[in-house]
């Protein structure tokens, strides 16, 4: 099969791993920068041109989209979809799990557990919005945010309300969040591959830092999940419709709690700290989908 990975610099560990997977199980594996892709869309006729060639022959793509790209990354795995490709993360599931609003909204709905969240744009009610979450600390969201940039832990009632304002103030859309403290900067990741959970890591925050990030100075361990916690994993994937998702969840008093469903997970942390070739479990969930679908 001829497989290409979307990723903007093949060097990255993710990217290298799953072209090595592939080329291992005997694939022809490509990596394209989606940002130089070209699409061109005419009536039954989709193609795709890169550094001036058009493209032929892909069976199947991986995504590893970034946030700050979603917009055009999602055209060009749809493009793709048109072209008759296997896709791992199908650009609907893409666009839906990168807007944080829009999937905590599904999830709820799914009666999914996760911290209580108020979205709000009404800077004369923000006293009413902290003390809807429970009152300080308070954790604020940027609703574009990642790998915990634009994230804060507001300790006080007086801090809260003036980075909220702030926020505000420079028209950016955020969430306010219960903080979780029996988490103790800590949460657990599930990795989804094809409805089986293949992987899981608890990232424990660095001394004094409640986000638990591990391109932030976390520590990745492999954990043992409970039923509950495995359960609200799977059903966090299925309800995004993602194939491959990491599901973000805090263990508090009250059980699992969703943070974030992401569609782009990294493998380094993730491989690291249960040694599962995870890469591999990617290329296999291709090859079981072209040869139902081949």
């Amino acid at each position: 099969m001829k497989i290409a990975v979307l990723s903007r610099n093949p060097r990255l560990y993710s990217t290298r791993r799953l072209v090595e997977a592939g080329e291992q199980r005997g694939h022809d594996m490509v990596v394209l920068d989606h940002l130089k892709c070209v699409l061109i869309i005419e009536k039954g006729n989709p193609h795709i041109y890169y550094k001036g060639e058009e493209i032929f022959g892909i069976d199947a793509i991986i995504p590893r989209i970034g946030a700050s790209v979603t917009f055009y990354g999602a055209a060009v795995v749809r493009q793709f979809e048109q072209m008759k490709a296997f896709s791992c993360t199908e650009s609907q599931a893409l666009v839906r799990s990168r807007d944080k609003l829009r999937s905590l909204q599904l999830l709820a709905k799914a009666g999914i557990g996760m911290p209580k969240t108020v979205f709000a744009n009404v800077p004369k009610d923000i006293d009413n919005v902290i003390n809807k979450v429970g009152g300080a600390p308070v954790v604020i969201k940027l609703l574009e945010g990642t790998q915990g940039i634009g994230v804060i832990l507001a300790d006080t009632h007086k801090s809260a309300k003036s980075v909220i304002e702030s926020f505000l103030a420079l028209d950016a859309n955020i969430l306010v969040q219960e903080f979780i403290k029996e988490a103790g900067g800590a949460d657990v990741r599930a990795f989804i591959v094809d409805g089986k959970i293949v992987g899981a890591m608890k990232r424990q925050g660095a001394p004094g830092e409640f986000r638990s990030n591990l391109h932030r100075g976390g520590k990745a361990s492999i954990v043992e999940l409970s039923k509950e916690e495995r359960e609200t994993a799977l059903r966090a994937a299925k309800k995004l419709g993602l194939g491959i998702a990491g599901v973000d969840m805090l263990q508090s008093a009250r059980g699992p709690l969703v943070m974030e469903v992401n569609s782009s997970p990294g493998l380094e942390g993730i491989e690291g700290a249960t040694g599962v070739d995870i890469a591999g479990k990617i290329i296999e969930y291709i090859e079981r989908n072209e040869f139902n679908h081949g």
